[in-house]
C-alpha cells in the first residue's frame, strides 16, 4: 500500500452495532480518477467496482445499541496530519460538528461513540495504539440521537471549509463521499470512501469501514431545498 500516490490517505473506521439494511445503487454513478480507490478495496480483500456499485447512501443510523467504535488504521496523506473526522446532524440545517478523530490521530487510534438519551447526548471516549485512552469528549449541545447522522471532514485540502457525506452540503452540491456494501467475509458491512480535496475526485482520501450499521435513505435533493427544508 506505500506503493499510492502520496496525496491518499486511509482511514478504517469500524463501527460497531447490530443490523443489516439495504440501500440502491447511486445514480448517475460519480466519476473516480485514478485507481487508487480500487486498489484499496481490492487490498482489503472486497469484490466491489469502485466505479459501477456506489450506494445511494449519504446518512446513518446506529441499531438497538446505539454504541459505535470506530478505528483509524493507517494514513498515507501529506494531509493526515491535518484531517479531522466527525459527525453530525444529517436533519438540521446548520449542523454542529462532533469530533471523533483529531488530525493529531495516527494509525491505530480508535475511539467508542455512545449515543445517549435523557438528556440527549453524545460520549466519545478516545484512545491511541496501544489502547491508552486520550480523552472523553461529552456533547450535549444537540448531538445526532443516531438515527440520522451523517459524517464530514475538515483539513487543508477544504480551503477552510468542511466536506460532507450529504452532496447537498458541499461546494456545487458535489459528492465528495462515496458509500459501497461491503462483500464476501465483510457482507453486511459497508464501505464509506471521502475524498478531502475541493476540485478532486480519486476518493481515496479516507476510507470508512462501517460495521452494522443502518443506512438512512435519501432522496436526491439541492442545497436551496434542504435549507428550505429547515426554515
Amino acid at each position: 500500500m506505500r506503493n499510492l500516490a502520496i496525496h491518499c490517505v486511509v482511514v478504517l473506521v469500524v463501527i460497531s452495532t447490530a443490523g443489516v439494511a439495504s440501500a440502491a445503487l447511486r445514480s448517475p454513478q460519480v466519476a473516480i480518477t485514478g485507481d487508487g480507490l480500487q486498489m484499496l478495496l481490492n487490498s482489503q480483500g472486497e469484490s466491489i467496482d469502485a466505479a459501477t456499485q456506489q450506494q445511494d447512501i449519504q446518512v446513518w443510523a446506529t441499531t438497538t445499541s446505539n454504541n459505535s467504535t470506530f478505528t483509524l488504521m493507517m494514513e498515507l496523506s501529506s494531509n493526515a496530519a491535518g484531517n479531522t473526522i466527525g459527525i453530525y446532524n444529517g436533519a438540521d440545517a446548520s449542523p454542529a460538528l462532533y469530533q471523533l478523530f483529531p488530525g493529531a490521530a495516527t494509525s491505530g487510534w480508535f475511539a467508542t461513540a455512545s449515543f445517549r438519551s435523557a438528556p440527549l447526548r453524545l460520549v466519545v471516549n478516545l484512545f491511541d495504539n496501544t489502547g491508552a485512552i486520550q480523552g472523553t469528549t461529552t456533547y450535549l449541545a444537540g448531538p445526532p440521537s443516531g438515527s440520522d447522522f451523517g459524517f464530514y471532514l475538515m483539513g487543508p485540502g477544504t480551503g477552510g471549509g468542511t466536506l460532507y457525506t450529504q452532496d447537498a452540503r458541499n461546494p456545487g452540491a458535489r459528492a465528495y463521499a462515496l458509500a459501497y456494501a461491503a462483500t464476501g467475509s465483510n457482507a453486511g458491512s459497508w464501505w464509506l470512501a471521502f475524498e478531502d480535496t475541493i476540485g478532486e475526485s480519486d476518493f481515496c482520501d479516507e476510507l470508512i469501514f462501517m460495521e452494522s450499521v443502518n443506512p438512512t435513505p435519501v432522496s436526491s435533493t439541492t442545497w436551496g431545498q434542504l435549507k428550505t427544508r429547515f426554515r
